[in-house]
């Protein structure tokens, strides 16, 4: 499996929500549960890193 070069770590919602195909409500939550998120005053960004192995513990083996 290939992943892109230049693959940013931190992203904001709006922008997570488009590169994991899902909305940013459902995105917003899971990056909360996954302990992703940085505040920095008003900024708030996701550790897209933590996202991902977060986000494969929802994979599904058969």
């Amino acid at each position: 499996m290939q992943q892109k070069v230049n693959r940013k770590k931190f992203v904001r919602y709006k922008e997570g929500a488009e590169m994991y195909s899902m909305c940013q409500t459902k995105f917003e939550k899971m990056a909360k549960d996954a302990h992703a998120v940085y505040k920095l005053d008003k900024l708030v960004l996701v550790n897209c890193e933590i996202f991902e192995a977060y986000l494969e513990t929802f994979r599904l083996e058969d």
